[in-house]
């Protein structure tokens, strides 16, 4: 089962993201920068979190909420590992992102947006890499791959740790 749910309640140790707030205040830095450098520490932007920067940068929590959500670049929940982003742009889709994105589903018990449990992956549609005569095409941490097939993605997916 994929994870889509982060207890609300986690303990969190919030001395880093402190010294994170600290050394972004002394830099002139507002909620934005902030917010990046708190996911990069944590890995996500969970609750506990949020709460912390709205209190210390005396902002109300809903404001803080807000920005994290309207920005793509933050997470809200844990990520994987590994990204794999598919992508569905039209190239893409009529030349089998569909049967792919069946394929990961189905083998790792995740839906696109979702983690899976262990943290091994993080699976996204995307609906354009800029990519599409090698459509179908994915990107995996970071690195485009074309000419998919099911096949040839279920042996990627087993390459990964």
């Amino acid at each position: 089962m994929a994870q889509s749910m982060v207890n609300v309640n986690e303990e969190i140790d919030l001395a880093p993201l402190d010294r994170v707030i600290d050394e972004a205040k002394s830099e002139g830095l507002g909620l934005i920068p902030i917010l990046q450098r708190a996911q990069k520490e944590y890995g996500y932007l969970p609750r506990p979190v949020l709460k912390r920067v709205a209190e210390r940068l005396s902002l109300p929590y809903n404001r803080v909420y807000g920005v994290a959500t309207f920005y793509s670049q933050f997470h809200l929940t844990p990520r994987g590992r590994h990204l794999i982003q598919v992508c569905d742009g039209t190239a893409c889709h009529v030349r089998g992102a569909p049967r792919i994105m069946r394929m990961i589903k189905e083998k790792m018990g995740v839906n696109p947006g979702e983690t899976t449990e262990d943290l091994k992956l993080t699976f996204e549609v995307v609906y354009c890499l800029g990519s599409c005569g090698l459509s179908p095409v994915a990107m995996i941490d970071g690195n485009v791959v074309g000419r998919l097939t099911p096949e040839r993605m279920a042996q990627i997916l087993d390459t990964l740790d």
